[in-house]
């Protein structure tokens, strides 16, 4: 199982929130995002929360690749 330092992760307010919640925040929860990008996120691929941009496509696409690439090194 991985483990995951939530307060590198996530906005201070939310890295001590259940995992249901933290997936159903909005993706400003996640450190480093602002609610602009959020927006952003959201007009551009329909992105609405933690748990729609892991799910996202486009982004496990590009998470398959870099494995990929790592696996041939």
């Amino acid at each position: 199982m991985m483990a995951i330092d939530l307060d590198k992760v996530l906005d201070k307010a939310w890295a001590d929130k259940p995992l249901v919640e933290v997936l159903g925040a909005p993706v400003a929860a996640l450190k480093g995002v602002t609610d602009k990008d959020g927006a952003l996120l959201q007009e551009a691929f329909g992105v609405k929360t933690v748990a729609d941009l892991g799910k996202l496509k486009y982004v496990r696409w590009a998470q398959a690749l870099v494995a990929l690439e790592h696996s041939v090194k």
